[in-house]
């Protein structure tokens, strides 16, 4: 008699000419699936953090058998063609949620494919039956202009403004994690989801059942982590350009702020503030007394955040020392040079605990200890000079096997530094992520994205995506980053309208490389990296300059409400800002809006986001009332309408009364 499935310390096992599958209870309402193709499943993992324990309910027979664990229940059984398995996930009602494909019968099809690579590992394709009518939101940051991804093919790799992260949430009721770090793609057709990895040793994904988007998240992020309280200074208005590149420049805007009446909560100083990357200091010629610079901030209430690369210059003070001691990731073939860009760069290898340690005592020394709190990761991705993976090492891995986690750990570096500080209180700025970036302080920003009103809106699809991804704190440079020239009154305009939409994003921050730029030469006569044109407020014109103090103010009287939705973030995972079917999932017209959204639970942004536009058209979802927070009248939900928002406003909605003080702010 043949016996495909056994029980193993609560897991439900299937074994077949090789194949060892494992379903596991993982967290309330979820389970956790891996297989290999020969020997035994591995323990350990990328980015789920250990469960509660959880008893399920495990039921085997002769050719099937089921998992059942809270709300959601796996359900395995083999074809007689092939002996094939194929798995079938349900909710507590019994509806199905989500199953992979069959073998086909006489087609021998394979859900889960494992293609031999040399070395031992793996080329993995798995596939899943495809609802053509289902909606599909998550997946990380990628720079297009939708919502529902159904139909959409995505790289499982990160880009300088693409971030990866593999779990999505379904109008189904579910949400499924690939957990794997491996480049790869998925494709999510209306015949099949296929889900590609180009290096693996084994199969891993995870799945969670919920009745609402609220229940999936909160699962979701009890199983990937939750990101820390947001400081007091991540509350209010950030400023940046492209660059501050003196100490003089960093204290006389800092001092106009003042005199103005208004106070950044943090002043950012940008990349190629260092001699050459690598060396993780103040250059001694344009910042003479660093130190002094930070107390005088400090004393005006303003927090310093100074750029970090992960790049060494192969002229750094570091470099030799660290290509020695094993610190930096590996080209596998050719002149080991990773970019170029004032210099020959390799990346240090973040994925390695030697590495973490040797690059946190420099940032300790040069920088934390004379009081800087926030450090802005640049570089993340990391930016190869070319994006081929195939040809890098890291410690933890080939990088077309393990490179998702590359940002994850490089966040991890200064925020376990941080703690081993004391300090508890800790945001840093990001350009990517991956699962379980968020449960180290990672604020992430979009990257270098163009000043265009196209691109003004991807943001806004971004920032919702990543949030269902379990990053609550998120951002964008304000205006975008290339192209905008300060004279233009097309970029005027453009920088207000963005302006109101990042007063409404967790993170509130004025960043660019503005035009026109001015070239920087040391006293050795070698050229450093430009400073860009002004990028304050009072930068952009004598129309804009009143606007964007208004929305500054507005920032800082949601001061106590943006604490209490980060507290949300902290607690149970909430999204900062939420897609309208988020807080109104009955309500269909909400899963197919691209350009408005929550902020919070309770206000309705819908940033005006076309050139030359007045106004827009608004819908208001069914279950609440809604306040005009510019003029004070009341609708009912569950009406589209057409809002006037000339340049000094944004379409604000406030529901069932709450926040009311913002009305008439606008």
């Amino acid at each position: 008699m043949l016996e495909f499935f056994e029980v193993r310390e609560g897991s439900l096992i299937y074994r077949e000419n090789g194949e060892t599958l494992m379903v596991t209870p993982w967290g309330k309402d979820s389970l956790r699936v891996r297989s290999v193709f020969a020997g035994e499943v591995e323990e350990g993992s990328v980015a789920l953090l250990e469960p509660e324990p959880a008893e399920a309910d495990i039921v085997i027979g002769e050719w099937e058998a089921s998992i059942t664990n809270g709300n959601i229940k796996a359900r395995l059984w083999v074809n007689g063609w092939g002996h094939a398995l194929q798995i079938g996930f349900y909710n507590q009602r019994g509806e199905l949620l989500l199953r992979e494909i069959s073998n086909g019968g006489a087609l021998q099809k394979k859900a889960r494919h494992f293609r031999p690579l040399p070395g031992g590992e793996y080329e993995l394709k798995v596939s899943f039956e495809a609802s053509p009518e289902e909606k599909i939101y998550g997946m990380g940051q990628y720079q297009q202009e939708i919502m529902n991804l159904k139909g959409c093919n995505l790289e499982l790799a990160h880009r300088n403004s693409q971030a990866s992260i593999p779990f999505y949430l379904s109008d189904k009721g579910y949400g499924f994690l690939w957990h794997n770090a491996a480049v790869g793609e998925v494709h999510f057709g209306v015949n099949t989801t296929e889900w590609l990895a180009r290096s693996a040793m084994q199969m891993d994904y995870w799945i969670t059942a919920g009745d609402t988007p609220a229940q999936i998240e909160e699962a979701y992020a009890g199983a990937t982590g939750k990101s820390p309280m947001m400081p007091e200074y991540g509350l209010g208005f950030w400023q940046c350009k492209l660059r501050y590149y003196n100490q003089e420049q960093v204290l006389r805007i800092a001092r106009e702020y003042k005199e103005r009446g208004i106070t950044p909560d943090v002043l950012i100083i940008d990349y190629y503030h260092w001699p050459r990357c690598g060396d993780w200091r103040f250059d001694p010629e344009y910042f003479p007394d660093p130190e002094a610079m930070i107390k005088e901030l400090h004393e005006m209430g303003i927090e310093t955040m100074v750029s970090v690369w992960p790049q060494v210059d192969v002229r750094s003070e570091n470099f030799e020392e660290m290509k020695q001691k094993g610190l930096l990731l590996k080209s596998n073939m050719g002149v080991d040079v990773q970019m170029i860009f004032h210099g020959n760069n390799l990346f240090l290898d973040a994925t390695n605990p030697r590495t973490r340690k040797y690059v946190w005592e420099k940032l300790k020394k040069n920088y934390a200890d004379m009081g800087i709190r926030t450090f802005w990761l640049d570089e993340a991705e990391p930016e190869f000079g070319t994006y081929d993976f195939d040809l890098y090492t890291s410690s933890a891995g080939p990088m077309a096997r393990t490179g998702n986690i590359y940002p994850r750990e490089y966040a991890r570096l200064v925020y376990e530094g941080q703690q081993e500080m004391g300090q508890r209180d800790v945001v840093n700025l990001i350009r990517c992520a991956w699962a379980g970036s968020q449960r180290y302080g990672a604020l992430v920003w979009s990257g270098d994205i163009m000043s265009t009103y196209e691109d003004f809106r991807r943001q806004i699809c971004a920032g919702l995506h990543m949030g269902i991804c379990g990053i609550p704190w998120w951002t964008t440079d304000i205006g975008g980053f290339h192209g905008g020239n300060i004279e233009d009154s097309g970029f005027r305009e453009l920088l207000v309208r963005w302006f109101q939409f990042g007063t409404f994003c967790p993170v509130m921050r004025l960043h660019g490389s503005r035009q026109p730029h001015q070239p920087i030469v040391n006293r050795a006569g070698e050229e450093r990296e430009c400073t860009g044109a002004d990028n304050e407020i009072w930068s952009f014109g004598e129309e804009a300059y009143p606007i964007l103090v208004k929305f500054i103010g507005i920032r800082e009287r949601m001061r106590d409400y943006t604490r209490e939705v980060m507290r949300q973030a902290h607690e149970k995972g909430s999204p900062v800002m939420r897609t309208l079917f988020y807080e109104f999932p009955e309500d269909k017209e909400c899963w197919d809006i691209t350009d408005a959204y929550l902020y919070g639970p309770d206000i309705l942004v819908a940033p005006v986001c076309h050139e030359g536009a007045e106004g827009r058209r608004v819908y208001l979802p069914q279950g609440a009332s809604w306040t005009h927070a510019g003029t004070g009248e009341v609708y009912e939900g569950g009406v589209w309408l057409d809002v006037e928002a000339p340049l000094e406003t944004v379409p604000l909605f406030l529901r069932d009364g709450r926040q009311g003080y913002l009305v008439g702010m606008l």
